[in-house]
């Protein structure tokens, strides 16, 4: 009897759009750029298809060293890490540079999904032990300092503990204090972290310095109308006015090139991804399931939003890549495994689209 090898093609048809539409500007803004990705795209699409087959039953049953294990490396990458632009947050892996904080998302949304599950009562005390379970995790990869993760881990386990029936009240609780120390916490921002938030505040202010990012990503997308001037003929991106074209501006890049056009197509197809996502949370009852699917919607979603939101000038600059758009090997493979995880979850609950290779 032939084994079945099976995935969840309506997760990936999205994700197929997303990737190509890519591969496709990158090639435009630099060979070398669509070469790498390429090559991490390769090396994505098979821990995909590995774990897509993964019994994520018997995974969770391992949610406690998982936990551990995460935390012991991002301290290594705090201790040993390659310190970029003020920031630490790669590891140096064979001459690959790696960047944990992306590529432990899924593991950790697996542990957190288990813990969760097995917690589920949603009592007071239970809401704090969970507080006390994500607050390692937020510290060491805002220590780094990657204040976009952070926030993206935080914002996705908040998602996915009010999905789960946890009282916004509680939440409210928990903010108050942070609140009311804002004035101290501004204090331990980093330089460029606040210069940015008070640049979006008033983005006049420096227009050549600080502002210079954001006001080319809002001129390149304004520029593009309704069918764009054509991949690599755009004068923000091609003549490199526009920083970072290819990773956190990669929006204003196509939006640039294929206009509005182009950028309604990135957004609708995330659209979508992200509707399939929901119809696998809501067609379950398992817990585990529910918080992992509420975990990769949150993952997809937040930062489809913060990224465009950054192009288009309505939220501040912190480094948020667009998923399975903007370059980046640890990203796309983080993304790729998260789809696996719930392609599997997926099949694993008999849902009629599930395209089987025998």
């Amino acid at each position: 009897m032939r084994a079945k090898f099976k995935i969840d093609l309506q997760l990936m048809i999205p994700v197929i759009v997303l990737v190509s539409l890519s591969l496709v500007t990158l090639l435009s803004i630099n060979p070398v750029f669509f070469q790498s990705q390429l090559i991490s795209l390769v090396i994505a699409v098979v821990a995909f298809l590995i774990f897509s087959q993964v019994n994520t039953d018997f995974l969770k049953q391992f949610k406690l060293p998982i936990y551990v294990i995460s935390l012991i490396i991002l301290c290594i990458t705090l201790a040993i890490g390659i310190e970029s632009r003020g920031a630490t947050r790669w590891i140096d892996f064979f001459g690959v540079r790696l960047q944990f904080s992306e590529i432990l998302k899924p593991l950790l949304a697996i542990a957190f999904a288990a813990w969760v599950a097995e917690n589920k009562h949603t009592t007071f005390r239970t809401f704090l032990l969970t507080m006390m379970f994500l607050t390692p995790i937020f510290l060491l990869v805002q220590f780094q300092p990657d204040l976009g993760s952070a926030i993206l881990y935080g914002s996705t386990a908040v998602f996915a503990l009010l999905i789960s029936g946890y009282p916004f009240k509680w939440f409210a609780i928990i903010a108050t204090p942070f609140i009311l120390l804002s004035p101290v916490i501004w204090t331990f921002l980093e330089g460029y972290q606040r210069q940015r938030i008070l640049t979006f505040l008033n983005p006049t202010a420096d227009p050549l310095g600080i502002s210079y990012n954001s006001i080319q990503a809002m001129i390149a997308v304004g520029s593009g109308h309704f069918l764009g001037k054509g991949l690599s003929e755009g004068t923000q991106s091609g003549l490199r006015f526009l920083p970072e074209r290819q990773t956190d501006f990669i929006f204003a890049t196509i939006a640039e090139g294929l206009g509005f056009f182009g950028a309604l197509i990135i957004v609708l197809t995330i659209i979508f991804l992200c509707y399939r996502i929901f119809l696998i949370f809501s067609r379950t009852n398992d817990a585990f399931i529910r918080v992992f699917a509420a975990c990769t919607f949150g993952i997809i979603l937040i930062p489809s939003f913060v990224n465009i939101g950054m192009n288009i000038g309505i939220v501040p600059i912190v480094g948020v890549t667009l998923p399975f758009v903007s370059f980046g090997g640890s990203s796309l493979l983080s993304n790729f495994v998260f789809l696996g995880l719930l392609s599997s979850m997926s099949t694993s609950q008999k849902h009629k689209d599930v395209l089987e290779i025998r």
